[in-house]
């Protein structure tokens, strides 16, 4: 089989870490891609570098996506996509926008374009469950990223989650599924689900 990689795109507490724990479990080649950060804030889960480091692998070609949120920079850098394709390794990347979603999806292998979503009252309820101290900021995200779903509701998902109806392990199993069927992603209407 060849390449191929998973794409989480969902608000503040729609359950990323959540499912990439799940799919790794499920298979332990599924592997959460770090993204190298820059900035203030959680540590767990990236890559901590410079402003500077990010500026420079931008300038040599080397990022396929940046972006700027709570404060902090972020990026994903091809090496290390790279890296863990050669290794045997499935990434699972974590997105909250579509632009993200696309640069990374130009990577080429095969991908499944999973969009998760939850009510805000569920984001609220789970940041607040994992001690989140900027619950306000993250629930503002949520309003950004309807509106970014909105805003390009043509875009193309292999599966679209609704995270706060099911288990995460049946979230994760059918994205296995769709990894292995080679489920294409395709343009669903999304505006009843966020609406």
């Amino acid at each position: 089989m060849s390449a191929s990689g998973v794409i989480l795109y969902g608000p503040p507490g729609s359950g990323k870490d959540t499912l990439t724990a799940e799919l790794s479990l499920l298979r332990p080649e599924f592997t959460l891609f770090q993204r190298l950060k820059a900035g203030i804030g959680r540590t767990t889960g990236y890559r901590i570098t410079t402003a500077r480091h990010i500026e420079e692998l931008a300038r040599a070609g080397e990022l396929l996506y940046r972006n700027d949120r709570y404060g902090s920079e972020y990026a994903i850098d091809r090496g290390e996509v790279s890296a863990l394709v050669d290794s045997g390794r499935i990434p699972v990347f974590h997105m909250g926008q579509v632009a993200g979603a696309r640069a990374v999806a130009a990577y080429p292998m095969n991908w499944v374009r999973v969009l998760l979503w939850c009510s805000e009252d569920v984001t609220r309820q789970r940041c607040r469950g994992r001690g989140d101290k900027d619950v306000d900021s993250r629930l503002k995200v949520w309003h950004e990223t309807r509106q970014d779903l909105l805003d390009h509701a043509a875009e193309p998902w292999s599966l679209i989650i609704r995270t706060d109806r099911g288990s995460a392990g049946q979230a994760a199993q059918a994205i296995d599924e769709a990894r292995l069927a080679g489920t294409p992603a395709e343009v669903r209407d999304i505006r009843g689900l966020v609406g």
